[in-house]
C-alpha cells in the first residue's frame, strides 16, 4: 500500500513542483515512510512510501532507470519474482536487493507496453518513457490497487491513487456525476469506468492506458476465458491442484518485513487463509509462529457471533488472537472519519466492520492483513448446476443434490426445486422431447408428491400449444419479461433524464440469464461491483496505513476455479467442494464442513435503527430535502414510518434508508452540490 500521483502537460506547459507537492501531501495517510517527486518538463511524477515487503525498505520511488530516459511511480506487490528475475536476466543481483519497481521498470524496457501481461500481483503503476513521449499506466487484473484519472484533450492528463488527489489541482472541478448517483440508487454499479465526479473516471481492472500529445488509448490486457475446462482424473488430483495453487496464493502474499494479521471471522473463507497461512510460516510446528488473528465477535445480538468456529481454528494452536465486538457500535458511528478519506459515498452495510478491525490491526502494529474476501466468488457455490442438470434432464442428479442443498439452508426441497430446476421442465415439451420430459415429471412425483397432472398441463401442454399457436401463426416467442424499471426509490422525472431504465437493461448483470454453471461463475466474476468493493477495501485500509491482501483474488486461482467442472463446485449439496476436499486436515472439520454462515443483518438492523437512532432521525427530518432532485421522497418517509412502527424490519424498507442516509452524509460531509 502506497500512493501515486501524476500529472502530464498535453499543451506542454512545466509542472509546478507544488501541485505534485499538494498531491502527495493529501496522500499522507497511504505513506507514512516517506514521500518524493520527479519533475522534468511538462511531465511531474510523486509518490508516498508505505513498507510492507523487505525489499520495500530500499525502494525509492518515483525510480528513473539507468539511461536517465524511463521513469516509474509505483503501488505494487510483484508476485511472480522468481520468473521474472530469470526472464529478464536480473541473476546477478541479489535477488533481496531488488525490488518490486525494479522488476516493472525492467519488464517495460523488454517487453514495452505488453509489461502488464507478465506480471502477477496486485499493482497500478505509471511510467514515462522520455524517448517515445509517452506515459503509459497500468493496473493489476482483478483492480486491487486503484487508479483514477481525468482527462482533457489537448490540455491535461493527470492521475491518482485516490479522487482526492486529483482535486488538488486547479484545473480539475469538483462536478457531481448525476449517472453515477443513478446507478447507486439503482443498486448497481456496474460500469467499471465512471465516478461520482464528472470527467473523473477509473481505469478498468486488467487495462492500460497511454498517453501522449495526440491523446489516450486504453487496452485490455487480460480477460477471463469462460469456455476453458480443466479435466482431471479424480476428485483427488482436482482437490491436490486447489491445493497447491491455493497455497501459493497465500505464500506470496505472506513477503513482509513486519508482522502479519488474517482477518478470522470463522467463515470457510477466512479459516481457509488462516489456516494455509499459519501453516506456512510453521510448516513444523504450530505453536512457533507469529500470525496474529482479528475476530470479529457479538455479544448482544448473539445470532451473529461466529464464535465457536472461530475457536475451532484458534484450538489448533500457532495464533495471536484478538477481537473486537461488533455489536457496540453503530454502522453509522464512524462516518465522518470514514468520510475523510472517502471520495465516493457507496458505502455498503457491513463498512464498518472493516473499519473497526483496520483500526485495530493499525493499532497492534501490523502493515499487511490477509483477507477471505470473496471466496465464494471465486471458488462458487456451484447453484446453478441444479439448474444445468434440470436442462440436461439429468432429473435423477438434479433432484440429488436440491435434496441434499436445500437443508444448509433451511428450504424445503421442493421449493428449491421449483425456484432452480421446474421452470426448465417445460423446454423439453416445447422442444418435442416428450419421453425426457414425462421421465422427468414421474421422478419430480415420486421424490416431490408433486401432482402428474398439474406438471403436465402447466408445464407441458401449455407451454407446448402456445409455441405451436405461435409458430402457425409464423411469429417468434417473445420473451415477455425483458422490460425493467428503476428502483421506486429513484424520483421518475430524474430517471427519465438519466435514461436510467435502459442503463440498468444494458449493465446490470441481473438482467442475463446465464446457461451454465460456468457462465454464471463468469458473470459473477466480471461484473462491476467486484473491483468497486475492493476499492472500497483499499481506502478502508490505507487510512490506516494497513495493505490488505487478498489470496482469493490470486489471477491463476481465479482461472483454475473458473474452469472447474460443476461438480467440482456443487456436490452432494455443499458448495466450493473442491477446497473442502482440498483442506482436508488443514481446516478444522467443524469449518471444513459447515454450509452457511451467519447472518449478520440482525446487527446492521440493530445498529441502523437503535444505536444510531438519533443521527437517522436528524438526517432523515433535516437532511433529506437535499436530495429531493434525486429521490422519491415520499416512497423514502413511508418506508422510514414502517421501519419505526412495524415490528418486523423489511429489506425493502431499510435498504433505501440506508442508501439515501449514506448519500445525504457524504453531500454533507464532501459540500458536493446536487
Amino acid at each position: 500500500m502506497s500512493g501515486i500521483t501524476g500529472v502530464y502537460y498535453l499543451d506542454e506547459r512545466p509542472v509546478e513542483q507544488q501541485n505534485i507537492a499538494r498531491m502527495i501531501d493529501i496522500l499522507a495517510h497511504r505513506g507514512p515512510d516517506g514521500a518524493d517527486m520527479w519533475v522534468d518538463g511538462s511531465v511531474g511524477l510523486g509518490h508516498r512510501m508505505l513498507w510492507t515487503t523487505p525489499e520495500s525498505l530500499i525502494e525509492k520511488l518515483p525510480l528513473v532507470n539507468r539511461a536517465n530516459n524511463i521513469v516509474i511511480t509505483s503501488d505494487s506487490r510483484i508476485d511472480n519474482r522468481e520468473e521474472l528475475i530469470a526472464a529478464l536476466q536480473l541473476n546477478n543481483r541479489s535477488s533481496e536487493k531488488i525490488t518490486d519497481s525494479d522488476l516493472i521498470l525492467a519488464a517495460y524496457e523488454k517487453w514495452g507496453e505488453n509489461c502488464a501481461e507478465h506480471l502477477l500481483g496486485d499493482f497500478v503503476f505509471a511510467i514515462w518513457d522520455k524517448q517515445k513521449q509517452t506515459l503509459f499506466c497500468a493496473r493489476d487484473h482483478m483492480g486491487i490497487k486503484p487508479f483514477y484519472y481525468y482527462h482533457q484533450p489537448g490540455k491535461l492528463f493527470a492521475f491518482g491513487s485516490e479522487i482526492k488527489a486529483l482535486l488538488c489541482l486547479a484545473e480539475i472541478p469538483c462536478r457531481l456525476n448525476e449517472v453515477r448517483i443513478a446507478d447507486y440508487l439503482s443498486l448497481m454499479l456496474e460500469d467499471k469506468v465512471i465516478t461520482s465526479y464528472q470527467d473523473i473516471l477509473r481505469l478498468p481492472p486488467a487495462h492500460s492506458i497511454v498517453v501522449n500529445l495526440q491523446g489516450i488509448k486504453t487496452r485490455c490486457y487480460w480477460s477471463l476465458d469462460p469456455k476453458r475446462e480443466i479435466k482431471l482424473e479424480s476428485d483427488a488430483a482436482y482437490a491436490e491442484e486447489f491445493r497447491k495453487i491455493f497455497t501459493e496464493a497465500v505464500r506470496c502474499r505472506l513477503r513482509s518485513a513486519f508482522p502479519i494479521a488474517s482477518q478470522l471471522s470463522g467463515g470457510l473463507d477466512s479459516s481457509s487463509v488462516t489456516c494455509v497461512a499459519r501453516d506456512i510460516l510453521s510448516p513444523k510446528d504450530r505453536n512457533q509462529t507469529n500470525l496474529h488473528t482479528i475476530s470479529t465477535i457479538f455479544d448482544k445480538i448473539n445470532q451473529c457471533d461466529e464464535r465457536p468456529y472461530i475457536n475451532a481454528v484458534l484450538e489448533q494452536g500457532g495464533l495471536i488472537s484478538h477481537y473486537i465486538h461488533g455489536d457496540e457500535v453503530g454502522p453509522l458511528s464512524s462516518l465522518k472519519e470514514v468520510f475523510k478519506y472517502e471520495d465516493e459515498g457507496f458505502l455498503g452495510p457491513s463498512h464498518f466492520y472493516p473499519w473497526i478491525a483496520n483500526r485495530t490491526a493499525n493499532e497492534l502494529g501490523m502493515r499487511v492483513v490477509l483477507d477471505g474476501l470473496d471466496g465464494d466468488t471465486t471458488v462458487c457455490h456451484g447453484t446453478s448446476r441444479i439448474t444445468e442438470l434440470a436442462r440436461q434432464g439429468d432429473w435423477k442428479s438434479c433432484i440429488h443434490e436440491v435434496k441434499a442443498f436445500s437443508p444448509h439452508f433451511g428450504v424445503k426441497p421442493y421449493a428449491a426445486f421449483r425456484n432452480y430446476a421446474l421452470p426448465y421442465l417445460k423446454e423439453f415439451a416445447t422442444n418435442f422431447r416428450w419421453i425426457a420430459f414425462l421421465q422427468g415429471v414421474q421422478l419430480v412425483h415420486k421424490h416431490f408428491g408433486a401432482s402428474r397432472k398439474i406438471l403436465i398441463v402447466n408445464h407441458g401442454i401449455k407451454p407446448f400449444l402456445k409455441q405451436i399457436k405461435q409458430l402457425w401463426r409464423g411469429k417468434q416467442e417473445k420473451i415477455s419479461d425483458t422490460s425493467v424499471s428503476h428502483n421506486p426509490l429513484v424520483k421518475s422525472n430524474f430517471a427519465q433524464k438519466i435514461g436510467l431504465d435502459e442503463r440498468i437493461k444494458k449493465l446490470d448483470v441481473n438482467t442475463k440469464k446465464p446457461l451454465t454453471t460456468r457462465e454464471e461463475h463468469w458473470l459473477s466474476l466480471t461484473q462491476g461491483v467486484l473491483p468497486h468493493i475492493l476499492e472500497r477495501m483499499d481506502l478502508c485500509a490505507a487510512n490506516f496505513a494497513l495493505e490488505v491482501r487478498h489470496p482469493f483474488m490470486d489471477k491463476r486461482l481465479i482461472e483454475f476455479c473458473l474452469a472447474l467442472p460443476a461438480e467440482q463446485k456443487l456436490c452432494n449439496g455443499f458448495g466450493r467442494m473442491v477446497m473442502r476436499r482440498a483442506l482436508e486436515g488443514i481446516l478444522p472439520e467443524k469449518v471444513q464442513w459447515r454450509a452457511g454462515k451467519a447472518d449478520l443483518s440482525p446487527n446492521f438492523d440493530d445498529g441502523f435503527l437503535n444505536r444510531d437512532r438519533a443521527l437517522l432521525s436528524e438526517v432523515m427530518s433535516n437532511q433529506i430535502e437535499h436530495l429531493e432532485k434525486y429521490i422519491d421522497s415520499d416512497f423514502l418517509q413511508a418506508a422510514y414510518q414502517r421501519m419505526r412502527t412495524e415490528n418486523e424490519v423489511r429489506n425493502e424498507d431499510i435498504t433505501p434508508a440506508w442508501q439515501a442516509v449514506i448519500l445525504a452524509l457524504w453531500f454533507d460531509s464532501k459540500k458536493v452540490t446536487p
